[in-house]
């Protein structure tokens, strides 16, 4: 019996998906007693506007679901394996599969895919049309083992099998690279020196555009290039000199014998070090002064500066201020708390064992009579979230936005599969909530609120009057005057309309 509700609710919801690109019919909502929202839980859910629209619907608990995103955006998916995002104004598709495994992106001429980003593709599509920001590059990427790129420049045009043979240009912080049995032979070239390691790093000799130098690593090696620089080593990394900057006024200098002592110095900079790294000291002149002190380094500090402020008594205890970024760690990493001004607004966030308890609170920094904005994670138990204009959310069970924040898939794919309790004030005396993915809604505006508990119950009342439906309609009771209640039987109101508006530009996280 339980095998053929199951199915029944099913083969409804997989209907109601289908469904979702069609037509609907609207709900009339001139009418006084126009229902809010069309819950037929566990198979079809969908809360709708003052207009009769519904901005969003899920179907089977959480797990179908199409939704209006800002920017004039749409999110549809099977939570958490499926997720396309398309924006027609744009022209552009984005489509996920348990994500991050895989994702691709389309654009009006272009498109890119990956999978967990170790394998990455892009390139032209056929007969795209060009729009802003779009290549014909080609690239495909295998990490670590497989490197291409074509742009139809010899210069920028590479393929590479590691560590068999290959080249790569401008890729892994020089302009190119060849290697031939990786470790056996690698052959670089950056700012127009060139390095031949045979094998990587023991043997390496370095050449080109005035540059010369040799290394037998770890037992010594030097480069250098005549009035730029010079650096050398021996037995790597105990012993060391370098000057760089050689032709600008006050060069950049180092030497050091660890660890017993190194000596560092640039413009404006001086810093020595006794039993590297515990003890030390740093003196700076410009661009601002400051003077730091280290015993035991990093457990006790002492730093004093303009805009600059360090007194560290790890791990008990530790405050620093820099350039107004106020920080201060108990029983690290227990307790941090950090606060800073930006763009006008005072922030202060505070964490207990990173992500355990997390909280950001906003504020005027011209005018604090404004109420704050808060955004909170007790992890893994809730997420609250307050933009200080009135609009607050609440979640229980909340185990994945501490830790993406900002990431919009993450927010749609996968939170909304543990929401057993949600709580949406959009204006203060305007609220909504859900329990059990939505089995149990209700929502309260000015002069109206309506409960629903799946399709079996549901109540409304506004000045017009008041009903109460069972089983979606087939028997209620309505009052819509001073008559007192009558009962009614098969009345079914009508789906919500389909047709959706762009949700406001200062929405919540989805």
């Amino acid at each position: 019996m339980a095998l053929r509700y199951i199915l029944a609710c099913l083969g409804l919801a997989a209907a109601s998906v289908a469904a979702a690109q069609t037509a609907v019919p609207a709900i009339r909502p001139g009418s006084p007693l126009a229902e809010r929202e069309a819950n037929y839980w566990p198979a079809w859910v969908a809360p709708v506007d003052q207009a009769g629209k519904a901005n969003e619907w899920q179907a089977v608990g959480p797990l179908f679901f199409k939704k209006l995103l800002p920017e004039g955006r749409t999110a549809a998916g099977f939570r958490p394996f499926y997720l396309k995002k398309w924006n027609p104004a744009e022209g552009e598709t984005e489509t996920s599969f348990l994500y991050p495994l895989f994702v691709y992106r389309r654009y009006p001429a272009t498109y890119r895919w990956s999978v967990f980003s170790l394998i990455n593709r892009m390139g032209p599509r056929d007969g795209g049309a060009a729009g802003p920001g779009d290549t014909s590059d080609q690239g495909l990427d295998i990490w670590p083992v497989y490197f291409s790129r074509n742009t139809g420049a010899p210069d920028t045009t590479y393929r590479a099998i590691f560590p068999v043979v290959g080249t790569v240009k401008n890729r892994f912080y020089v302009d190119r690279a060849d290697w031939v049995l990786f470790p056996l032979y690698l052959h670089t070239q950056n700012k127009g020196a060139t390095v031949v390691s045979v094998p990587w790093p023991f043997l390496r000799f370095i050449s080109g555009n005035g540059h010369s130098g040799f290394a037998l690593w770890p037992l010594f090696g030097w480069r250098q290039k005549p009035g730029v620089y010079h650096k050398e080593f021996y037995l790597w990394p105990l012993i060391y000199r370098s000057a760089d900057h050689l032709d600008e006024p006050v060069p950049t200098e180092g030497h050091g014998f660890l660890p017993f002592y190194s000596h560092d110095s640039s413009p404006g900079v001086m810093s020595e070090n006794y039993l590297w790294p515990f003890f030390g000291h740093t003196d700076r002149t410009e661009p601002y002064r400051y003077h730091e002190t280290r015993y035991f380094w990093p457990f006790l500090v002492q730093g004093r500066g303009d805009d600059h402020y360090r007194n560290r008594w790890g791990p008990f205890y530790t405050h620093s201020v820099i350039k107004g970024d106020d920080k201060t760690w108990y029983l690290w990493p227990l307790v941090r708390r950090e606060a800073w001004t930006d763009n006008g607004l005072k922030q202060v966030r505070t964490q207990f064992f990173f992500f355990i308890y997390w909280s950001l609170k906003q504020s005027s920094a011209t005018n604090p009579a404004l109420e704050s904005a808060q955004k909170t994670h007790l992890w893994p138990l809730y997420s609250y979230w307050n933009n200080g204009a009135g609009h607050r959310q609440f979640q229980l069970f909340s185990p994945i936005d501490v830790f993406l924040p900002e990431n919009e898939n993450a927010h749609l794919l996968w939170s909304p599969l543990f929401a057993i309790y949600r709580h949406d004030q959009t204006a203060p005396g305007s609220n909504r909530g859900s329990i059990l993915f939505r089995l149990i809604t209700w929502r309260r505006e000015p002069g109206q609120h309506e409960f629903h508990f799946g399709p079996l119950y549901s109540s409304e009342s506004t000045p017009a009057g008041s009903r109460v439906k069972i089983a979606g309609g087939l028997l209620g009771f309505r009052r819509t005057g001073p008559a007192g209640w009558r009962a009614f039987w098969f009345d079914f109101s009508a789906n919500p309309d389909k047709s959706t508006s762009r949700p406001p530009a200062d929405s919540p996280p989805p």
